[in-house]
C-alpha cells in the first residue's frame, strides 16, 4: 500500500518549473499500480482486479465508477490538477489518439501490476511494468509515425516519467504463500531480485528517451486493513513495514547510482513513508476518525478485499482514512496530497496555484 505518488508529482512538477525555450508541451507517462489506474484494468475483461462496480467513484463527477479504486480522486488528480497539469487518460480509454497522447501523456497503469511480471497472477489479467513499458513503446511509434522521428524524439525526451510501483509485489506476492516466491526467496534474496529487475527496467526507459524520471518508495504497507486483519491483534504488520523501509533504501541508492551513470538524464527518488505513517497512526491530529479499517466493506465480513454493490458504507466517508482494505479514500488522498506540497514547499504566495476542487460528497445508499 502507498500513498507516494503525490510525491512523485510534485517532484516531477519541480523538475518542469525553469525551463526555458521549450516550444512543445510538457506531458506525463505514468506507470503504476492500483492507486494510480485511471481505467485500464475496467478494459480487462478477464481481470479479477477491477473498479468498476458501485461504489468506486461515488464521490467524483456523476458518481459512477470511473476505473479508479477510490471514492473519488487519486492523489495525482488532485497534485496534477493542483500544478496546472494535464491529467494522463489511461492507455486503454477508448477516446485517445495521437492528439490527446500530445496534450497529456500516458497512463499505463494497472491494479494489480508489478515490477515483476508474476506479481498479481490471481488477478489473471494485469499490465506488469514489463508490459507497460511495451505498451510505451507501441506509443511511441505511434507519436513517431504521427510527427516524425525528430520530433518524437524531443517529445519524449522532454516528458516526465513516473514509475510508481512495488507493494503489489510484496503483497500480493512475496507475502502470500499461494506464489512460488514466498518459498523460493528469503528477505535478503528476494529484494535482491526486485531490485535487480527494477534496475533493468528503469535502463530500458532512460533507452527509451526517459531523461527525467522519478521512482517512488513504499509507505507503510503493512498497516492497510487487509494486512491488519490478518494479524491477531489487528496492529500493523511489522514485517511488511520493515520490507517497505528495505526496499526504499535500496531503491534510493539505485536512482543515485543511475543518476551517475546517466548524466544526461535528472533521476529522483520520492520517498512520503513518514508522512503516510503520521497519519495512519494520529488520525484525530488530520481529523480523521479512523485509519484501520475500510469505509466499504462487506458488512462485518473481513477481509472484503473489494467494494460490490452489496457492500455496506461508512457514514462519513470524510472520516476515514481508507476506502477499501487497500486504497485510501479521497479525502486521505487530499490531505496526503496537501501535506507533500507543503512540505516540498512548491506552492507560495508568488506562484500561487488553483486548488483542486473536493467532490460534492453523495449520501451513502442507506442514508
Amino acid at each position: 500500500m502507498d500513498f507516494n505518488l503525490a510525491l512523485v508529482i510534485v517532484v516531477t512538477t519541480i523538475l518542469g518549473i525553469g525551463l526555458e525555450g521549450c516550444d512543445s508541451k510538457i506531458v506525463q507517462f505514468i506507470f503504476g499500480d492500483s492507486l494510480s489506474d485511471v481505467g485500464n484494468n475496467m478494459h480487462l475483461s478477464r481481470s479479477l482486479a477491477q473498479a468498476s462496480l458501485p461504489w468506486y467513484g461515488i464521490d467524483m463527477g456523476n458518481g459512477l465508477p470511473n476505473g479508479r479504486f477510490t471514492n473519488g480522486r487519486t492523489v495525482a488528480d488532485i497534485i496534477g490538477d493542483k500544478m496546472g497539469l494535464p491529467r494522463p487518460p489511461a492507455f486503454l480509454d477508448p477516446s485517445i489518439s495521437e492528439k490527446v497522447i500530445l496534450e497529456n501523456g500516458v497512463n499505463y497503469a494497472s491494479g494489480g501490476g508489478g515490477i515483476l511480471n508474476e506479481t498479481g497472477a490471481y488477478f489473471i489479467q494485469k499490465f506488469s511494468l514489463d508490459k507497460q513499458i511495451e505498451l510505451f513503446q507501441g506509443t511511441q511509434d505511434l507519436i513517431r509515425a504521427k510527427i516524425g522521428k525528430r520530433a518524437a524524439v524531443k517529445f519524449f525526451q522532454e516528458a516526465r516519467y513516473v514509475v510508481a510501483l512495488g507493494s503489489n509485489d510484496f503483497i500480493n506476492n512475496y507475502l502470500m504463500p499461494v506464489y512460488t516466491d514466498s518459498w523460493t526467496y528469503n528477505d535478503e534474496t528476494f529484494m535482491d531480485y526486485l531490485i535487480g529487475t527494477l534496475q533493468r527496467q528503469l535502463k530500458l526507459l532512460h533507452d527509451l528517451g526517459a531523461k527525467q524520471l522519478v521512482v517512488f518508495g513504499l509507505g507503510p504497507m503493512g498497516c492497510i486493513p487487509l494486512q491488519r486483519v490478518l494479524t491477531t491483534t489487528g496492529n500493523c504488520r511489522e514485517k511488511a513495514n520493515k520490507l517497505a523501509l528495505t526496499f526504499n533504501e535500496a531503491v534510493s541508492k539505485l536512482v543515485d547510482e543511475l543518476e551517475k551513470q546517466f548524466p544526461d538524464s535528472i533521476y529522483r527518488f520520492g520517498d512520503a513513508y513518514d508522512v503516510v505513517y503520521d497519519v495512519i497512526s494520529n488520525p484525530n491530529k488530520y481529523g480523521f476518525q479512523n485509519s484501520n479499517s475500510p469505509c466499504c466493506s462487506f458488512w462485518n465480513i473481513r477481509p472484503a478485499l473489494t467494494c460490490v454493490p452489496a457492500s455496506s458504507l461508512c457514514k462519513d466517508r470524510s472520516k476515514y482514512v481508507f476506502w477499501d482494505e487497500y486504497h485510501p479514500t479521497d479525502s486521505a488522498n487530499e490531505l496526503i496530497a496537501n501535506e507533500l506540497i507543503k512540505k516540498f514547499g512548491l506552492l507560495n504566495a508568488d506562484q500561487g496555484g488553483a486548488p483542486s476542487p473536493a467532490p460534492a460528497v453523495a449520501p451513502s445508499p442507506e442514508d
